[in-house]
């Protein structure tokens, strides 16, 4: 008998339902109980990472301390457990071929036949089973990416169904989302759709043992009851999941449906005490009763989907609620940002932050945002390609190298302040080659980084080709700006600021990836604390 339980969450009639938030809330309930719990994901993509995909196609790419390129919802996992994923926690379709290609290439099968059934199935087993086995977790959840009866996703879930058979129904739980549509022509909800997603599963050789219901409405008891009958699942496994006003709130209703006390009762395991959620609780009653409110504007590049800066987003509640202020977020495209309406789109913000991003479009605008924030007084923050910016338009601007750029933008600047890191110069492949995962770096006492943090040494997760150009170093602290914090191993500047501003930092590295329910990121924290500041001092002038 397996140690570890196992717990699969599938989903079907359409995507973006919420498996990720349907399975990190299970895991925080489960976690809550004194459970220690790991969740993975499973993509049925090709890409072997999603690395080189289009933010507006996946959003943004989650990066983990051992250097992992990952789904977003690995961000949430994080979020809601405050505990570290790895590689192990995201796998695609394209690792898995890759992986079987790379075995029969070095000649693991003897000549035998390569196939879906069953080297591909063996090798997403393996995945499945390798956190497990690590002896570290209490529970695995795994949650398979697309939806039932996609033709990409049938060998994750053939996968599954030989998992389920190899653990023994002791050892496993099967959860399928799915979706109740209420016609408003009609009047009323409809399951006709889960009937049928279940009836493909169904098809696969799984029966799942608990149904999670998305839905607009109430789900009444005659309703419940048809979809048990239907589906062959107990009327107290189908669990009624509402649209919530907020991500964080669905801890709490999935505990009011007892979806936890369903996974143990099946589990067979023991569940008398309640889950210790007190101090989600304290956080939840701070993100929803502020006692004041500040406007934050981001400039970015892939603002039209705002999954491409999830985490910073998400980073700003933590912040937010922390600071018990409501953080109103404007979400600015850099292309729209010159220098003639700066004025017009920042005289009234309490705070900018210039967001990470690759390439030469829209680069301008955010230099002029810099230059705003820096002139103006305006707390700003800058993240990896943000900190690039304020580097670029101090260097223009203040020590009057009008040329300044990064070879990123152009390659034959005379002034290349930010530059290709020496390691990077020889790569060609584009997919998971960047400087990626957690680097040390020593702060600077004295400075505002270190009256942030509070420590010398820190670690942050970072994803980037280039990097300060150290021989402009030292002009850059005479005039005023300075490397407040420093790779010990690589003297790569990581976090730069200006003394005579309230709140001037740009950090190199990607602080939003760390930010927590529990442990909200101190630069976000400070960051809306000077904002709060800022609006307090404009109100009094």
């Amino acid at each position: 008998m397996s140690s570890t339980k196992y717990i699969f969450v599938t989903g079907g009639v359409t995507s973006s339902l919420g498996k990720g938030i349907i399975a990190a809330s299970l895991a925080k309930l489960l976690q809550a109980r004194g459970h220690s719990i790991t969740i993975q994901k499973f993509d049925p993509y090709i890409n072997v990472d999603p690395g080189t995909l289009n933010p507006y196609e996946h959003g943004e790419c989650y990066v983990t301390d051992d250097g992992a390129e990952t789904d977003l919802d690995l961000g949430h996992y994080e979020r809601f457990l405050n505990t570290p994923t790895s590689q192990a926690n995201n796998v695609t379709t394209g690792r898995i071929y890759y992986n079987v290609i790379t075995k029969e290439r070095q000649g693991e099968f003897l000549g035998k036949t390569v196939q879906v059934v069953p080297h591909i199935t063996d090798e997403i087993k393996n995945s499945i089973y390798k956190l497990g086995n690590t002896g570290n977790y209490d529970f695995v959840i795994t949650e398979i990416g697309g939806c039932v009866g996609d033709i990409e996703s049938l060998p994750f879930i053939e996968a599954v169904r030989q998992a389920r058979f190899e653990l023994g129904p002791q050892n496993v739980v099967s959860i399928h989302l799915t979706l109740i549509p209420y016609l408003s022509a009609a009047g009323e909800l409809k399951t006709k759709p889960t009937q049928h997603s279940v009836k493909q599963l169904l098809e696969a050789g799984i029966q799942p043992d608990i149904l999670v219901c998305r839905s607009e409405h109430h789900l009444p008891n005659d309703i419940r009851r048809k979809i048990a009958l239907f589906c062959n699942v107990p009327i107290n496994s189908v669990i009624e999941a509402r649209d919530a006003s907020t991500i964080y709130d669905v801890p709490l209703l999935m505990r009011r449906e007892k979806l936890d006390e369903r996974v143990l009762t099946k589990l067979k395991i023991p569940h008398k005490k309640e889950p210790t959620l007190d101090l989600w609780k304290d956080f939840l009653r701070k993100l929803k009763t502020p006692t004041s409110e500040v406007a934050i504007t981001v400039v970015g590049k892939y603002v039209e989907l705002q999954d491409a800066y999830k985490s910073i987003s998400e980073s700003f509640i933590h912040a937010g609620a922390h600071n018990e202020c409501k953080v109103r977020v404007t979400w600015l495209s850099s292309e729209d940002v010159t220098a003639d309406n700066c004025d017009k789109l920042f005289s009234e913000v309490d705070g900018i932050l210039v967001a990470p991003g690759f390439g030469e479009r829209g680069i301008e605008g955010k230099i002029e945002a810099v230059k705003y924030a820096r002139e103006n007084k305006i707390p700003f923050f800058g993240i990896c390609l943000g900190m690039q910016c304020a580097t670029i338009e101090f260097a223009r601007n203040v020590l009057n190298l009008k040329d300044a750029n990064s070879t990123e933008m152009d390659i034959n600047t005379k002034h290349p302040v930010i530059d290709m890191m020496e390691e990077q110069k020889t790569i060609t492949d584009k997919g998971g080659t960047m400087r990626l995962g957690a680097y040390d770096c020593n702060v600077l006492k004295g400075t505002k980084a270190y009256s942030t943090y509070g420590h010398v040494k820190i670690s942050e997760r970072h994803r980037h080709r280039y990097e300060f150009n150290n021989k402009y170093l030292k002009d850059f602290e005479k005039a005023g700006m300075i490397a407040s914090g420093v790779n010990p191993d690589t003297n790569l500047v990581e976090i730069v600021e200006i003394k005579d501003h309230p709140w001037f930092i740009g950090s190199q590295f990607h602080p939003e990836l760390k930010s927590t329910v529990l442990n909200p990121h101190p630069l976000f924290v400070k960051f809306i604390k000077a904002a709060l500041a800022n609006k307090k001092d404009r109100a009094n002038s």
